[in-house]
């Protein structure tokens, strides 16, 4: 098995388990709790499917990105849901339940929104080139990768309680050790790749990260704990389900490399804004009115 092989499995596979283990962790209740108010849900939908998208396209004319570089791009664009989210909520003392639904109702909905709005997308940012994913099939492997593991997850926990409490942590536990292990196996072999990329591609990424926060921050209503959570949802883009895409339609292009840098900005600003909101959330008590 070649290397590029073994990412590719090592991939779906951590992608399987994730999936999985977000719907052990998370009960009917939960999720349905998430999707109120529905204003609040709405919002959370259109900061990821529509506002994060038209911001990423306008990032990439106004770099005149590479038509593959902007495939990459795209795809993460497409991709919310990132395990991720949650924990990185936690740490900006942000409302954690609301995250975590959040952020299946997300993962969810992936599988059937992510290959329309590529297919449109692409069309838009490179008309000349041709661009195409195959939709149905990208469809296909969502179904069986994201959607039917998390719906296997979300059905243990609810049929069998006692079961669930006996995996959660073993199987959570796998899927962190799967997805740090595909991190390193990306950077060591793609490390040459990541390093050639220019500083304006950097600065891109990181105005597309910092436009993803302030977009989730002002789509999460008046309370400051749910904008914390959607500021961290909307900002981490599933890498993991990119790399899925990227992998089986553009394959050894810029496309993948790019689904890959972005990523690793993504996760790496969010988490230094949580930690910063973190650390300033003892003197938001303290400023908090009484009662509030």
């Amino acid at each position: 098995m070649n290397t590029q092989s073994l990412i590719s499995l090592l991939n779906v596979t951590a992608l399987v388990t994730m999936m999985l283990s977000m719907g052990l962790q998370v009960s009917f209740e939960d999720l349905l709790a998430s999707a109120r108010p529905t204003r609040l849900l709405v919002m959370g939908l259109l900061a990821n499917y529509v506002f994060v998208p038209a911001v990423t396209v306008g990032l990439l004319n106004l770099f005149r990105a590479d038509p593959m570089v902007s495939a990459g791009f795209l795809i993460l664009a497409v991709c919310p849901g990132a395990p991720v989210g949650p924990p990185i909520t936690a740490i900006a003392k942000g409302n954690v339940p609301w995250a975590v639904g959040m952020m299946l109702i997300l993962a969810g909905l992936s599988a059937l929104a992510t290959p329309p709005l590529l297919s449109v997308l692409l069309a838009r940012v490179a008309p000349d080139r041709g661009l195409h994913v195959n939709a149905l099939a990208i469809l296909q492997i969502l179904l069986i990768t994201q959607l039917l593991p998390l719906l296997l997850g979300l059905g243990i926990h609810h049929g069998a309680p006692k079961f669930t409490r006996l995996i959660v942590r073993p199987v959570g536990l796998l899927a962190n050790v799967l997805l740090l292990a595909l991190v390193g196996l990306i950077a060591v072999t793609q490390y040459e790749t990541l390093a050639a990329i220019r500083l304006r591609g950097w600065i891109g990424m990181g105005l597309l990260m910092l436009a993803s926060l302030g977009i989730g921050w002002a789509s999460g209503g008046p309370a400051v704990a749910t904008r914390k959570a959607l500021a961290a949802t909307t900002a981490t883009r599933n890498a993991a389900v990119g790399l899925v895409i990227a992998a089986n339609n553009f394959a050894g292009t810029p496309a993948v490399t790019a689904v890959v840098a972005y990523g690793l900005v993504s996760i790496g600003g969010a988490l230094g804004w949580a930690l910063l909101l973190g650390k300033l959330a003892p003197l938001e008590r303290k400023m908090a009115p009484a009662g509030s």
